[in-house]
């Protein structure tokens, strides 16, 4: 590329023709060219929300047994019908489990916060809760209080999922699906053409502000998913399908990157993230935090991420921390000053242990070689306790009880009720999930027609063999009916894995709001 005559090569322009163009200066130029044009043809900030949560409790009743119950063990008939007599008149065993006692804490608009916990710490459940997915049962117990901008969970307890996305743990897709097809039904289930309603509210700017903004906005939208394929770093496997136990497609780590892309699209305000560092190199994780940083800082979003082991690096880039352990809060607040706070208990990080490994270390049996003093706590109710009685916890409760910025409240009817609970019509999702069906189809043809001709020998032998058959024969005819639902049962067996995989990714798509479960249900039958 030639050279002015500073020698210094000239400053790539930011272009709508496609994704490469619009990534030409990084993602995070992205963000700022494409907010600043958004805020100046709003007249304000962007739509922000914040989460707020006081007292949060969770407990369940979990069935358990007793050394009694190991002589029923084994399946004999006499011990079966004693556990289906039990199980009707019997009276089970249960134990109450705390998953999460007494949570408070704010998650504020343009931050980016990072949940740290050992596993079953209860971190999981409080994403879950958060974002409308923790699942209801009798055996379940909720307590507390759950706002956004001010108004209870209740209040929006089917739009939820539109104003708050979460990103699971597991890697739940279609294995015949590639990576590209899986973001795009993505984008098209969650406000694929969400340009047109930008259109209505860019009035406030001049008329260049308001046409400049509507054009890359409506240039975002039209290639987001490839501007998410890029960002992630999914370019070489965007073709390959996503594959699973059974049938090779891409690797793990790519894999749990389509898990992160596939909720980056419509237009949430809070993000709950589950481990998604899972599978990846500490580069790619880096990348991604710095990413969700910039789009918590550009869009004024609200981003929650759990990860196990964050590098010094990836601990760098986010503002508060929130500890957990046994369900409690060991500690709620900004990144910069968690030392500080551990050390004033009576802890010392070495210089050679990373800032987030000593963080979680503490409450479990790690913790003795941090100790500088004696009188320490050492459980996790003892550590919730210390956080409870400390300057940190008071500003929190301040935060937790404080009202909510008039902003956020004035603005709700345009961010909150605006909100639809589905993106799409009833037609329209059964016309994409049926396109969706017809495609895995076409990459699923050896089976099909593997079954076709099964299905073709079969009924050319029952028609032989049945052929002018008496039908006032009834134990002929009893026959016949048999051999037929068995040829079908059999046929179909090999179809019960994929079904029971197919219902996973239904779960976490309809918890997300994607599309309506008649729907579904219409375009599989």
């Amino acid at each position: 590329m030639p050279l002015d005559d500073t020698n210094t090569p000239p400053t790539k322009v930011i272009q709508y023709d496609n994704a490469k163009t619009l990534m030409a200066r990084g993602p995070l130029e992205l963000h700022d060219h494409v907010t600043s044009r958004m805020e100046k043809a709003l007249g304000k900030d962007l739509p922000q929300m914040e989460v707020c949560f006081k007292e949060i409790s969770i407990s369940a009743d979990i069935a358990v047994r007793d050394k009694n119950d190991l002589k029923t063990a084994l399946p004999t008939l006499s011990n079966e019908m004693m556990k289906a007599i039990g199980g009707v008149l019997g009276k089970k065993r249960t134990v109450r489990k705390e998953i999460l006692t007494n949570v408070s804490g704010v998650f504020k608009p343009g931050t980016i916060t990072l949940l740290l916990g050992q596993p079953g710490s209860g971190k999981s459940a409080l994403m879950k809760l958060l974002s409308g997915r923790f699942p209801e049962s009798k055996s379940i117990t909720i307590e507390g209080e759950v706002s956004y901008n001010g108004t209870p969970a209740t209040e929006l307890c089917k739009r939820l999922p539109q104003l708050v996305s979460y990103v699971p743990q597991r890697d739940e897709h279609y294995a015949l699906l590639t990576t590209k097809d899986t973001l795009e039904f993505a984008h098209a289930c969650c406000g694929g053409d969400l340009a047109k309603y930008w259109d209505s509210q860019f009035v406030h700017g001049t008329p260049q502000e308001n046409t400049e903004a509507l054009k890359a906005v409506q240039a975002m939208y039209r290639h987001f998913p490839d501007l998410v394929i890029q960002q992630l770093g999914l370019e070489n496997c965007q073709n390959t399908v996503v594959g699973d136990a059974m049938l090779r497609g891409v690797s793990g780590g790519e894999r749990k990157r389509v898990t992160t892309g596939e909720m980056e699209f419509g237009s949430t305000y809070v993000k709950m993230m589950d481990e998604i560092s899972t599978g990846l190199d500490s580069a790619a994780t880096f990348d991604i935090i710095k990413m969700q940083r910039s789009i918590a800082k550009k869009f004024n979003k609200t981003v929650v991420i759990s990860l196990l082991q964050p590098s010094p690096e990836v601990f760098a880039l986010f503002d508060d921390v929130m500890i957990l352990n046994q369900g409690r809060v060991m500690y709620h607040g900004p990144c910069a000053t968690a030392l500080t706070y551990f050390e004033d208990l009576g802890f010392r990080r070495p210089p050679h242990r990373d800032v987030a490994d000593f963080l979680m270390d503490l409450g479990t049996n790690k913790q003795y070689e941090y100790e500088v003093s004696s009188g320490v706590p050492r459980t996790a109710r003892e550590f919730a306790e210390a956080f409870e009685s400390s300057s940190v916890y008071t500003r929190v409760l301040k935060d937790v009880e404080g009202s909510v910025y008039s902003s956020l409240v004035h603005n709700k009817k345009m961010d909150l009720d605006a909100q639809p609970e589905f993106y799409q019509s009833f037609w329209a999702s059964t016309v994409l999930l049926t396109k969706r069906q017809f495609a895995m189809m076409r990459r699923e043809m050896t089976g099909l027609i593997g079954r076709l001709a099964m299905n073709t020998t079969m009924a050319l032998l029952y028609g032989c063999v049945f052929y002018q058959f008496n039908p006032a024969n009834p134990q002929l005819a009893m026959g016949i009916i048999f051999e037929a639902a068995l040829c079908l049962s059999l046929a179909l067996a090999s179809q019960i894995p994929m079904i029971i995989a197919a219902r996973e990714v239904f779960y976490k798509q309809r918890g997300a709001n994607f599309f309506q479960t008649a729907s579904y249900v219409l375009s599989y039958s």
